[in-house]
């Protein structure tokens, strides 16, 4: 049976009170008429809108086996209810089920969720992406508007994935004790590179067969540096992440010969290039079309890469000190980026 607020338990007293019949209140506040009648039954027989609390059968578990119960799931959020319940069944008087187990997490805020993915980060890169964040939190934005973002994304013909739950409180998505670490790496139906600025997107590259440094400079020569100088006037700072391609010999050798200032780079920092929202926001947008081979979904994700505007770039240049600000607060560790 539905619970209705106090209030409109009073406006059904105050209406019987001024002599409205059942009918009448039941029409005018869009109730039952049995409900009504039953909120003036309990009201005259207890003189409250409360309803009187019953005897019940007793609560299974005892404070302390609560107590247990919420220290175990908060030591390992990866555990289920009945790994829990055979956890705890030691400190059990009387047999209890693992959808018990559940309902008590949940009175304490431990709901279960699907695990946000991030990459795993280790100590050392821990104190890389913090020392790197604490000396960019006071960049301007004309400091981040000189950025060129580069990356290189893998977009699959069809989508795929385990999904891992997990308890925890609601608003601790992004803690690191909460998420799915991911590996990066290549392969998938079409991998493409791409890059933007401030001024705007850039080129987007498909790259066909293995990715090598041989084919990362090929792009840097044929598609970044005249993209660069076309886009801005001087003291542009080049971004890539740490793939072993971008820091080959092969690639620093070419960086130095055309004297391109290369930003210094944490490892495995994803939420702090800006470019990985683009690529987010592309399989968002043709989440629903089908493709029929790898070069009709190439050219779906070309199309909607030239429709990205410039009030979504402005939102992620103006995001970077939030991103620093964000990794700070995380003492290195992933962040909701």
């Amino acid at each position: 049976m539905p619970q209705h607020s106090t209030e409109t338990k009073k406006l059904v007293i105050l209406a019987r009170q001024a002599g409205r019949s059942f009918s009448e209140i039941s029409q005018s506040l869009h109730l039952p008429r049995s409900t009504v009648s039953g909120i003036i039954r309990r009201y005259n027989k207890n003189k409250s809108f409360n309803r009187k609390q019953g005897s019940g059968k007793p609560r299974i578990s005892s404070p302390r086996v609560d107590r247990i119960i919420k220290r175990t799931s908060m030591s390992d959020p990866k555990l289920s209810a009945p790994r829990i319940l055979r956890i705890v069944r030691p400190h059990l008087i009387r047999t209890m089920s693992s959808r018990t187990i559940q309902r008590r997490l949940v009175e304490n805020g431990l709901h279960g969720r699907r695990s946000a993915r991030k990459p795993a980060v280790s100590k050392k890169n821990r104190g890389s992406r913090l020392a790197w964040a604490r000396a960019h939190r006071t960049w301007t934005e004309q400091q981040w508007r000189n950025v060129l973002w580069s990356d290189e994304s893998k977009f699959c013909l069809f989508s795929s994935g385990g999904i891992r739950w997990i308890r925890r409180p609601s608003c601790a998505r992004f803690n690191f004790r909460y998420i799915t670490p991911t590996i990066k790496h290549g392969g998938g139906s079409v991998l493409v590179w791409g890059c933007f600025s401030a001024r705007g997107i850039g080129p987007l590259v498909r790259i066909n067969g293995k990715m090598d440094a041989a084919k990362y400079v090929n792009i840097l020569r044929t598609h970044m540096l005249p993209h660069a100088m076309s886009t801005f006037d001087r003291d542009w700072i080049f971004q890539q992440d740490r793939d072993p391609k971008h820091t080959s010999g092969l690639a620093k050798s070419w960086i130095q010969e055309n004297g391109i200032t290369l930003m210094d780079w944490p490892a495995q920092s994803p939420d702090l290039n800006p470019i990985e929202h683009l690529w987010s926001e592309l399989k968002r947008r043709f989440a629903g079309k089908t493709s029929r081979n790898a070069n009709d979904k190439f050219e779906q994700i070309r199309e909607e890469w030239e429709k990205i505007g410039q009030d979504v770039i402005d939102k992620l240049i103006c995001s970077m000190k939030n991103r620093c600000e964000a990794v700070i607060r995380a003492h290195g560790n992933p962040t909701r980026y």
